[in-house]
This record gives C-alpha cells, structure tokens and sequence, in this order.
C-alpha cells in the first residue's frame, strides 16, 4: 500500500507525539524529530513521512496530501486525540477506501477506547509499532499481525503482544529519512545548536520514575541497544547527509546508563571529530563524563526534578538532591553544559518544596532550565494513584492551544498557586545577573542566536500572559467558592 506516515497538525507550535516525552505546546516553539515514525517510513516502500506541525503543514493542505495515499498511520497522544480523531474522520469521508491506524502511548492504553472513538480508525498498534505497519502495508492481514487491536462484527479484537525488537539494528537509519522527508533547518530546540538532527541508540528505561510516559507504554523498561559500530555508522551516514548539521541528539531514554557502553561508543567517536549531546541521569560518574567530553560531547539534558528529597523518593526517581549537587559539580569542571529539566505540581508537592527546587536549581546553575507541569499521563502509575486518590482532572490537561495547565488538585497546593510559582521560577532563574551576562553574551557574539533569542524571548512573554490570566481565574474562583457564590 502506498503508506503515509503521520504527525498530525493540532494546535499551533503543538509537538504532541511522534517522539515528545512531554506533548505539549512549549513555552518557546520547539519541535522534536519524529523519530519514531522514520523506522517503518525506511522499511515500506513508496512511503512518506509527513510532520506538520514543524513545517507549518496546515490540516487542510494534510488532507489534500493523504488523498494520495492508501493507508494512513497517525502518530497520536492524549492532549491531541481528539483533533486526530476529527481529522481521520475527514480522510474516510474524502476517501472511504482509505485505511487509517493511529499509534502512539495513547492507543498503547486505551485501544478500546479509541476505537470506539470512531469508525475511521480501522485498527491501532499497541506498544511499539514498526513491523505491525510495516506487515500490513505489505498486505498482511490484520489477524496475522501481532500487537495490533480492531473491531470485527462490532467486537473487540486484541491479537497477543509482539516481542519487543532486540536486534535493535535491523532497523533503517532514521538519518535517511530525514534526508528524503523533513527539512532539518525546522527543527529548532533552544539549547540545542541548529540546525541539529535527533535519532536513538537505544530502547526501553531500567529507571522506575512514576511520571514518565514512554517505559511504561512504548518501549518498556528492558534495555535493548543498538551495536556501537551500527551507532557509529548512521553518525557518519549524517556527517555526510548533512554537511550544515551543527549538532547530533542521542535522544535515548538514557543514554549514559551503562558505563562500559558508554566509554565503548565514546572511543569511536573520537575521530569522527564531531559535536553531539544526549539525555543523562545523575548517577554518571566523572570518568564517564570526561570521556563523553573528549568524543565532542557538548551538552546533557538531565531530569532532576525536584530539589525535594521526599518528592525524588514518592516518584521513585532513584536520585537524591546530593548526587544531583555532584554530578553538576562534575559537569562544570569538565565543561559540559546541561540543560535542566524540573517538574512542579508532582505527588507531595507544597509551597515550601518549591521553594527547595527553586533554591536548589539556582545553586547548580544550569546552562539553561525547563520547568513543566505534572501530568499524569494515562499508563503512567502516576496517573493511577491521582486517578485513585480522585484528585484528577482529566479533561484539563492543556488550555485550548495545547499548552499544559495543572490538572490535579494536590492537598498541598492549588492549581493557580503552581501555575503561579512556574513562572516566579522562571523569573528567578533566569533574571539574575549571572544568567542575564550569559545570555546577552551569546547575543553580541553570535547574529544567529540573537535571532533566536530574540523570537523565543517574545514566544515566552506571550505565553507569560497566558499564564497570569489562569491564576487570576483561579483566584477567582477560589475567592467565589470562599463566599459561598
């Protein structure tokens, strides 16, 4: 079948699936490779991949673009199911003969569900999904294909799990597809160098962290790797691809997690003489980190979280705030810049461990910051002990241009009030004199990131306003329900 592969438009700026750990609408426009998508695009013959959101690919030029294919796979979540859902339905209706699966964490969950949602979608793929679409659009019956669920005489039917891939390097290089497919120069995170391009070494996450979506839905916490040679080819293929690239993305789960590998694939990067960053835990120690630094490592996104110890240990993180102090010392002192990653609003959450994080994060003093909203995600045990606890709210993820609103009503702080404290981070992190030096710096030195900084600087204060106006409403409401109105 000739095959389209999906990542849908939603909402605007909205990077909600194909590989997001986090589908929202980000403060500043950032946009992840649909990497995910690239493994079947490189196995079925004829077949497209199209990622709208980042190439401005609007719903009704998509339209027009699947009436020229037979079978379409769309690539979904939870905050934009119900747009995908919407537009699948106007595919059948402009081509009934047309099939459609959706894939994604989203379906992995709930495929019952979803397909009750909706008649236009003829079957999902739970988990991961590379050789279930692939089979079928070979022409593979949908009783023969493992990991799939479908309707049949208005029944439910779930054919049992496929295995989880393990010869991880039976797949295409992501790198060509994105040659063939996508434009790179869309692809713009803004601590990461651009143009850059994104692809795994691994799948699947030891780590027990209750929040997070893709272990406990995707790829599952049995880690499975790709040979250091095969790693090391597709880096080579890119070098050559993409002679303006500025930076490769590892974006594993975690990359550093077992050291050997890690010092292994760091040697063969060596004469490659290229500059790369990846995800990391805090657990990685000195000798690791100075080889990833020798082999052209520039920067490490890190999940740290909380400042909290008593919140790290409710999420099951498997960190504390001291190994976090000496990994960043370690960091430092080896010239590797990181990008920190911290949540509020998760389990145990008050004002006064928010102020711990916001301590703590000003004391390690990142490169640069993300602070993101809990959420709970359907599959994560998160989500089952909110959902338990009848504190969710599950159809307030994200306001109505997908950007992530506080959706539990937490014993010890009110959704306005970590709204409110998002931004008061934000403001303290980034408005000290030190930080200010650091980014008007880079302005004077580089035209192109003054560029940048310039446009996601607006992006933030836009967003900003939005932000003020939700804890206003809340106030609000608060203040009503306190009077009895």
């Amino acid at each position: 079948m000739k095959t389209l592969l999906l990542n849908p438009p939603s909402f605007e700026n909205f990077d909600g699936g194909a590989s997001s750990r986090w589908p929202a609408t980000r403060e500043i426009a950032s946009f992840w490779y649909p990497v995910w998508l690239a493994y079947p695009a490189g196995m079925i013959p004829n077949s497209r991949l199209l990622d709208a959101p980042p190439h401005g690919v609007s719903m009704k030029e998509t339209l027009e673009i699947a009436k020229e294919y037979d079978f379409i796979v769309v690539f979904t979540s939870t905050p934009g199911i119900h747009n995908d859902i919407r537009m699948a339905e106007m595919m059948k209706a402009n081509k009934p003969d047309q099939k459609i699966a959706f894939v994604g964490p989203h379906v992995t969950v709930r495929p019952e569900e979803t397909l009750r949602a909706s008649s236009a979608i003829d079957f999902i793929c739970r988990k991961e999904f590379d050789f279930s679409v692939t089979e079928f659009a070979a022409g593979k019956a949908l009783k023969e294909i493992g990991g799939v669920s479908y309707i049949e005489d208005d029944k439910i039917i779930h054919n049992p799990d496929r295995a989880p891939l393990h010869n991880l390097d039976e797949l295409p290089f992501a790198a060509d597809i994105y040659a063939r497919d996508l434009d790179i120069t869309k692809y713009n995170v803004p601590f990461l160098l651009h143009p850059y391009i994104a692809f795994y070494t691994e799948r699947g996450c030891p780590a027990l962290c209750t929040f997070c979506l893709w272990p406990q839905t995707m790829s599952g916490h049995p880690w499975r790797t790709r040979s250091s040679d095969n790693v090391v080819e597709e880096v080579k293929r890119a070098l050559k691809l993409f002679p303006h690239m500025k930076e490769i993305f590892f974006d594993d789960d975690t990359f550093a997690w077992r050291k050997s590998r890690v010092l292994e694939i760091c040697e063969k990067f060596k004469p490659l003489k290229f500059t790369w960053s990846c995800t990391s835990r805090v657990h990685t120690d000195y000798e690791t980190l100075k080889a990833m630094k020798e082999s052209g490592c520039r920067l490490l996104i890190v999940g740290f979280e909380s400042g909290d110890d008593q919140i790290l240990k409710n999420i099951k993180k498997g960190t504390t705030v001291e190994m976090a102090r000496n990994f960043m010392k370690n960091c430092k002192k080896l010239g590797i810049a990181v990008h920190g990653d911290f949540i509020l609003g998760l389990p145990g959450e008050t004002k006064e461990t928010v102020e711990r994080t916001i301590k703590f994060a000003k004391e390690i003093d990142c490169e640069t910051i993300q602070v993101s909203i809990a959420h709970a995600y359907p599959g994560t045990e998160m989500y089952d002990e909110w959902k338990a606890k009848g504190i969710l709210i599950e159809n307030e993820m994200t306001d109505e241009e997908g950007h992530q609103l506080p959706h539990a009503e937490l014993p010890g702080i009110s959704r306005g009030e970590i709204m409110r404290q998002v931004e008061r981070f934000y403001d303290e992190y980034y408005f000290r004199p030190r930080v200010v030096a650091r980014i008007v710096s880079k302005a004077i030195f580089d035209s192109d990131e003054r560029g940048r900084l310039y446009k996601e600087a607006k992006q933030f204060l836009q967003l900003r306003s939005k932000r003020k106006e939700f804890v206003k409403a809340q106030q609000a409401q608060a203040s009503n329900l306190h009077k009895g109105v």
